[in-house]
């Protein structure tokens, strides 16, 4: 059996990217990896590829161009040999498409080497010198080294469990498959205050009309936040802000977690206008939309209908009030959690863990208690803070991972970029101790 340098598992963007830029180090370098997939192509988020939905951040956050600008495997690239550099150079803006960037990740990896589709990875062994995946789809593989990019999961709040799997109760994540059921009921409520939430009650809000439903969206946070995309704040996604992060107690970590989420979860300001206009719009021109827009607003309790939907025990968090919701369609845009994978359980001696039993994450992004062996891809925003799903540091980390793996910088890492500090600076901690 051939041992390779690395298996990566999972193919989302990040994995995708460490494909592409060891790449060309393949042969140079001899950096031999495979990338297992369990499905049978790629996909990203397809429930929510809406026709007009864009990222949130520049073309230049893609695959590859943070760390190697002149690989071939860029999304301007991409749009060369699609034909459609010119277009996107004239239509003047630097966020792609959802649909488009689904569109250059899978153009990539239907043309990488080392990607294997339909190969769900089943259990992990360690047989002394190296590490044995085995799949469902029967096939086995053995490497040196581990990279686990296997994703995030939707989360589902615990009163919102009972209503998992009942008709007219859809995750966003599946949303576009279930968006013509739920525009047959009366009413249709959304559970959450994050770009995905914003985009599918927009979605909602303009065909309102044409179906006569009501719409309701409601978030627990104390209004729908922006999302924060001033220079400063855009810093804290930096090698350093990382660093200072990771160096912090884990007490402090798990605070900053809660408190600065909203700097990265917020609604695009555009879309936050996108629908007040519309709004303004349907009053104008129509009877004016059938909608509520809640704040402050807890669900407590959830019970499934026997039809569709689900009645809903709310509560007011400012003034105290309980009341209830009945809907026939339910949403629940509450985002992703990160998914620590069944078949690791092979090797769960070789993890190490913080006292909390999550991946202790060192500086590499290297799980394993010998250091170097085990890497994660997003599932580290408890060690290196929010910068940990960003697309745009993508590229660096597996920068890091590839230094980590060859024993040199063969992209180089950036140690500073940004203009403030953080921590105390050197210069004035040398002054105090004077």
């Amino acid at each position: 059996m051939i041992t390779h340098d690395f298996v990566g598992i999972g193919l989302g963007p990040f994995n995708l990217g460490l494909a592409c830029l060891t790449d060309p180090l393949r042969g140079s370098d001899d950096l031999d990896g495979v990338f297992l997939e369990a499905r049978d192509r790629f996909d990203w988020h397809p429930g929510m590829l809406l026709d007009d939905a864009t990222l949130q951040v520049p073309f230049l956050a893609d695959l590859v161009t943070m760390a190697d600008p002149t690989s071939r495997w860029s999304f301007l690239s991409y749009l060369k040999q699609s034909g459609n550099l010119y277009p996107f150079y004239i239509r003047e803006s630097f966020y792609p498409l959802r649909r488009e960037y689904d569109d250059y990740c899978r153009w990539a990896a239907e043309s990488l080497p080392g990607i294997r589709f339909g190969q769900a990875v089943t259990d992990v062994e360690h047989d002394g010198s190296a590490y044995l995946v085995r799949t469902s789809a029967g096939a086995s593989f053995r490497a040196r080294r581990l990279v686990l990019g296997v994703g995030t999961s939707p989360r589902v709040p615990t009163p919102l469990r009972p209503l998992l799997g009942e008709r007219g109760v859809t995750h966003s994540a599946d949303y576009l498959a279930h968006r013509e059921e739920l525009q047959q009921e009366e009413r249709i409520t959304i559970v959450g205050s994050g770009q995905s939430a914003a985009e599918i009650y927009l979605d909602l809000l303009s065909a309102a009309p044409e179906h006569g439903y009501e719409l309701v969206w409601l978030t627990r946070s104390p209004r729908f936040f922006p999302m924060e995309y001033t220079k400063l704040t855009l810093e804290m996604t930096s090698p350093e802000y990382g660093a200072y992060h990771r160096a912090l107690p884990m007490e402090t970590r798990d605070r900053l977690a809660r408190d600065q989420r909203h700097l990265f979860k917020g609604i695009s300001g555009d879309l936050v206008d996108a629908i007040y206009d519309l709004h303004y719009q349907q009053r104008v021109t129509a009877d004016g939309p059938r909608t509520t827009l809640l704040t402050n607003t807890e669900v407590r309790d959830a019970r499934p209908l026997g039809r569709a939907g689900a009645d809903l025990d709310l509560l007011h968090t400012e003034t105290g009030e309980a009341f209830s919701l009945r809907t026939g369609g339910l949403v629940l845009a509450t985002g992703y959690g990160p998914t620590e994978p069944a078949f690791l359980r092979g090797v769960e001696d070789r993890i190490r863990r913080d006292a909390k039993g999550r991946y202790d994450v060192a500086e590499d992004y290297s799980v394993d208690v010998a250091g170097g062996e085990i890497f994660v891809q997003n599932a580290e925003e408890h060690t290196h803070s929010l910068l940990a799903p960003d697309l745009g540091m993508g590229p660096y980390r597996n920068s890091v991972i590839i230094a980590a793996m060859l024993g040199r910088e063969a992209y180089p890492v950036e140690k500073r970029i940004a203009v403030q500090t953080f921590g105390v600076p050197d210069q004035l901690r040398q002054e105090v101790a004077r």
